[in-house]
């Protein structure tokens, strides 16, 4: 429920329907759900499980396993990437606190609204949505210096499932649209060819990796504090995928349905959620309190994912430094709102920085902790001694080549496709520079951090199989 509470909120409502809409639809969720169940599941339960066996945060663990020295530093890509996601979602949270607050003055049911307008008004005004991300990231600021996440995060108690039953009551109005079964058409149709695109297979695994967690520290980090009898492969892979692709899922038919009856183009962006959803409000009896409990629902889970995400950062950095809480915290906030700025400013860069960061920074991050379960520590002693501790279903051998070979090879596989098809193109410069610099830059930091000359030492290493 952690891991789920976390991660539901723009990774499924906001992303998983925009990206799905620019890949192919159907083809795009099978793809997503064939990654979902052979690379997340196990990958989430080593990731969960690594945190259980070191009982440390992201660079700690890191460092348990590796030894001292540069290797390390691929802790410190995990945290690299975390910031970077953290830059650009929080003006998606802005985004959907604007449009909570909108929700509660009835703005969505009122004589003459236009969708479209009103979100391209919300965008263009860049002073706005600038200020609107430094509310964002003073409020996680103020929450985390303050100490009181825990308070906010009761509150979503009751907030997610409003959110998901607004949800439901929009689906249901929205498949009784005229035009609506174009969307469910475009929703489970299966165009055969999209699966033969790199586009679709990086996308799916960009997404794969969004919705549930895997790779951004949080698995690692939830990990470190479990009670002896919780369950790493039900609770930390099997749950955690099946809620959060149910809810992303959801949303889609939720979206689909009202995009094809209102005549939006399925491949608008970013903005596809924002500008589709809403104008279904006017059309639901009493659509102006659904509207509440949606976006109000929507504004809450996006935060409280956007206070875990900083949290990771937060907690890491302070662990690994001499800077007190409220230090730490000052300056990693402060830093992903100075690198936010540009995505608040400009939806375009948010877009290319998505695709970017999501669908490259991503994978590299939870191939750094694959890679140190699988090559390192050794999958074999990482699911006996955590992953099946208290296990409500026994974890078996076949598990141990699928963290050490088949996660790595499907994900480089489909990252040198892409790179091949796009060679050139915006989009594969900028991941082949994340990929090339963020280790280099973790593997620098640790080597002077720890003044070890980059060299792990080998007796501290607890690894390997054997």
């Amino acid at each position: 429920m952690a891991m789920i509470g976390a991660m539901v909120g723009a990774g499924n409502i906001w992303r998983f329907p925009y990206v799905m809409g620019d890949n192919g639809g159907g083809a795009f969720v099978l793809a997503f759900l064939v990654l979902l169940f052979l690379l997340a599941v196990p990958g989430l339960m080593a990731e969960v499980a690594l945190g259980r066996y070191t009982n440390k945060g992201v660079i700690g663990a890191f460092r348990e396993v590796v030894g001292r020295g540069g290797m390390v530093g691929f802790g410190v890509v995990v945290i690299l990437v975390n910031i970077a996601l953290m830059s650009y979602y929080s003006p998606v949270i802005a985004w959907t606190l604007y449009y909570a607050v909108h929700s509660l003055l009835f703005t969505f049911t009122a004589t003459g609204f236009e969708a479209e307008a009103f979100m391209n008004g919300l965008f263009a005004n860049s002073a706005l949505m600038i200020g609107l991300h430094t509310v964002v990231m003073g409020s996680i600021a103020a929450i985390l210096v303050l100490g009181i996440r825990r308070g906010v995060e009761r509150i979503v108690v009751y907030a997610v499932p409003a959110l998901v039953v607004a949800l439901v009551v929009m689906t249901i109005r929205g498949l009784t649209l005229p035009g609506a079964s174009e969307g469910i058409a475009f929703t489970f149709g299966v165009q055969w060819e999209y699966l033969t695109f790199s586009d679709t297979w990086i996308a799916a695994l960009g997404q794969a990796l969004f919705s549930t967690g895997l790779g951004w520290g949080i698995a690692l980090t939830v990990g470190s504090y479990l009670r002896e009898y919780d369950d790493v492969p039900l609770g930390g892979g099997v749950f955690t995928a099946i809620g959060e692709s149910s809810i992303g899922i959801l949303a889609a038919l939720a979206i689909f349905p009202i995009v094809f009856a209102v005549g939006v183009d399925p491949d608008a962006g970013a903005g596809l959620a924002f500008v589709s959803l809403v104008q279904v409000f006017p059309e639901i009896p009493l659509g102006g309190l659904v509207a509440i409990l949606f976006f109000v629902g929507f504004f809450l889970a996006t935060f409280t994912s956007g206070l875990l995400i900083t949290e990771v950062s937060v907690t890491t950095v302070s662990e690994e430094t001499r800077f007190d809480r409220t230090q730490t915290t000052l300056g990693v906030c402060g830093a992903i709102w100075l690198l936010g700025i540009p995505s608040a400013y400009s939806v375009d860069v948010l877009d290319y920085l998505d695709f970017v960061f999501g669908n490259w920074g991503l994978p590299l991050a939870a191939l750094a902790i694959i890679g140190i379960i699988g090559w390192v520590a050794g999958p074999k002693r990482i699911r006996m001694l955590a992953v099946n501790r208290n296990a409500g279903i026994y974890v078996g051998s076949w598990w141990d080549p699928v963290i050490k070979y088949v996660i790595p090879a499907v994900m480089l596989f489909i990252m040198g496709y892409f790179a091949w098809e796009n060679y050139g193109t915006a989009e594969m410069i900028g991941g082949m520079l994340v990929i090339v610099l963020f280790p280099i830059i973790g593997y620098a930091i640790m080597s002077v951090v720890e003044g070890r000359g980059g060299q792990p030492d080998r007796a501290e290493v607890p690894g390997g199989d054997d």
